[in-house]
């Protein structure tokens, strides 16, 4: 994408350019993980015992383990090498909990939506095709950095809906395939089940508005709330009998909230809430769509 700089009515296009060093790929990404993908970062090339490491291991604010890899050359096979380390990391969930006691992280450990999250300034049709072809969720991410030091992150490839992972990857032969499921698949329609038409209303019209905004956004149903997101979430909705509650990923004191719709979560802080961000916002009446959607509006161009 062509990125350009404004100076009053003069426009300076920003070019491309490669870091310095490989290693500073993940080194940046690291010492600013939780800015640019809202997650906790726990460790660094971390071993998983039998030679392998892994680049970036982390948790993010919805308590799912994140496995990320970097790839640096064009013959890295990050894809690959991201299941196996998630296969190793399911069997190992002892050391991930420890991990995140030791680094004094106070997460519900969700190990149903663990993440690999890959990234590279380009990927070859044969990621994409291995990508697309797999039977749960991998995060193909493209960065890019241009002059005058911005960075550029924006999703290369990821499925809004993947098949059941069931049987295809399993401990044994004769294991049944539910057992062999990396990561548990949920739909929207899950969370629209047996819900009044009135709540049925406010979530369709919000999501309308929501999916309009810009093509590439990625509508992900968790298992406690659908997710919106672009490189990362920027609104996360849990679906409610009286209404839906709306999560934006906002830090605390960066909303323009004018109608006082959205209560702040850090004042005073409440620990172990569902989605990202500092802002929750309870949705019951028609009448406040256009306000809920300009705070959503907000996030998204604060977050894609």
């Amino acid at each position: 994408m062509a990125l350009f700089k404004i100076n009053n009515l003069i426009v300076k296009k920003l070019t491309a350019k490669e870091l310095d060093l490989e290693k500073n790929l993940q080194e940046l990404f690291e010492n600013n993980l939780e800015e640019i993908l809202n997650i906790n970062f726990l460790a660094h090339e971390y071993s998983t015992g039998w030679g392998g490491r892994m680049d970036t291991l982390g948790i993010d604010k919805n308590g799912s383990p994140c496995i990320i890899e970097y790839k640096k050359n064009q013959n890295d096979n990050v894809i690959n090498q991201g299941l196996s380390y998630l296969r190793w990391l399911l069997d190992h969930k002892a050391d991930f909990k420890l991990l995140c006691q030791n680094k004094k992280i106070n997460i519900d450990i969700d190990w149903d939506s663990p993440r690999v999250i890959c990234i590279a300034e380009s990927y070859n049709k044969f990621d994409l095709d291995t990508a697309d072809i797999l039977p749960i969720n991998i995060e193909l991410l493209r960065y890019r950095i241009y002059n005058e030091n911005i960075l550029y992150v924006e999703p290369e490839n990821y499925q809004k809906i993947k098949i059941s992972t069931a049987g295809i990857i399993k401990k044994g032969k004769t294991q049944k395939s539910k057992e062999g499921q990396l990561q548990k698949i949920y739909s929207v329609d899950d969370h629209l089940s047996g819900i009044k038409k009135e709540t049925l209303k406010l979530f369709q019209d919000l999501r309308e508005r929501i999916l309009s905004l810009d093509q590439n956004i990625i509508e992900e149903a968790k298992a406690k709330y659908i997710a919106y997101k672009t490189s990362t979430n920027f609104v996360d909705i849990v679906i409610k009998q009286y209404g839906l509650k709306i999560f934006l990923n906002v830090k605390s004191g960066q909303l323009n909230d004018p109608k006082k719709l959205a209560r702040d979560l850090t004042k005073p802080k409440i620990i172990g809430h569902w989605g990202n961000g500092d802002y929750e916002i309870k949705f019951e009446n028609t009448k406040d769509t256009d306000a809920i959607f300009a705070l959503v509006k907000q996030s998204y161009n604060l977050n894609k």
